[in-house]
């Protein structure tokens, strides 16, 4: 029997987490013949390769034979490529995308398979966003993954779809906007994306340290690549938040301006500059602080917050704009 299916999931060094999605595709609704899995390993790691071989014998010894490849990367360059080595080693006619750390449903890969039936190419899942019990930096980042129209963590492409669109665009060498290119790339060929939610994917947001967002700012440059190849889709699908953008050049160029101004001995333009700037990082502060009752701790940590992630935001956009060439701010 021809496959319906290849769910591709690329994973770097997270044996544990990618064993837990491999089981809940173990448990799939979809009878096992009609679907394989793909894990791109783009770490090239002994563990990640003994985790697939543990669970495909598992599978075999429980419920029955799934296929299931490893493949790796000679060396990382992002999970872009690596969905690009897996859908094109695919054998199913529907190539099915989700990430190591996430949990399809059971019914996941049988309530997708009726659209591509009636003719349907590409398809988008709803991605169920779990927060940890404690308060977390990126309860934020929640709200922007469940907006998002289009990801990779639960996504569904017809294979000769890829094939005429050319897959994901490997400059996006980082987990960030590389489905979007995707995403942009099919609307601007007429290739209609559905929509099934009862497609569903559960993504658990791990807890992470305090400074995790502002290790995020870098991907800020990747927004410039977007808009480079996309500019009209960009303006029109991609939210900019240019207030807070504006916030953050003016936080910068303030203090800029007040360290200058210290230098050359004009005393009433270094106060300015530097009030301006303080004025914009208490209103950062304020921002940053958590929900949960307020600790030194937490408070040291939202001004830290509030004072680097301007300079690094506006760092980033800046050197995506240099680097791809593009007046982009």
């Amino acid at each position: 029997m021809a496959l319906e299916f290849s769910v591709v999931i690329p994973t770097y060094k997270q044996p544990a987490l990618l064993l837990k999605c491999l089981d809940a595709l173990g448990r799939q609704q979809l009878p096992f013949d009609q679907f394989e899995i793909i894990v791109v390993d783009e770490g090239n790691s002994p563990e990640t390769k003994t985790a697939v071989l543990l669970f495909s014998k598992q599978i075999a010894r429980d419920s029955g034979l799934i296929e299931i490849s490893y493949l790796s990367q000679p060396e990382r360059s992002g999970p872009a490529s690596a969905r690009n080595i897996g859908w094109r080693a695919a054998r199913g006619r529907i190539i099915a995308f989700t990430d190591d750390d996430c949990l399809p449903e059971p019914s996941w890969l049988s309530s997708a398979l009726p659209y591509f039936q009636r003719g349907g190419q590409v398809m988008s899942g709803q991605l169920k966003v779990l927060l940890p019990n404690q308060p977390t930096p990126l309860d934020r980042t929640a709200t922007f993954l469940k907006r998002a129209e289009f990801m990779a963590a639960n996504c569904f492409c017809r294979k000769s779809t890829l094939e005429r669109v050319g897959g994901f665009e490997e400059a996006f060498d980082t987990a960030w906007r590389e489905d979007s290119d995707l995403q942009f790339k099919f609307l601007r060929v007429g290739i209609p994306i559905g929509k099934c939610p009862e497609a569903i994917v559960i993504y658990p947001i791990r807890p992470c340290p305090w400074y995790s967002l502002l290790l995020d700012e870098q991907k800020n440059c990747y927004d410039a690549l977007l808009y480079k190849r996309h500019p009209s889709l960009f303006r029109e699908r991609i939210p900019v938040y240019r207030r807070q953008v504006i916030r953050y050049y003016t936080s910068v160029s303030s203090l800029i301006i007040g360290l200058v101004g210290f230098l050359i001995g004009q005393g009433s333009i270094s106060m300015m500059g530097v009030c301006i700037w303080a004025v914009l990082s208490a209103d950062l502060v304020m921002y940053h602080l958590p929900s949960s009752p307020l600790t030194w701790l937490t408070l040291k940590h939202a001004i830290l917050m509030a004072i680097a992630t301007p300079f690094l935001s506006v760092y980033w956009r800046l050197y995506g704009a240099v680097k791809y060439k593009v007046l982009y701010w």
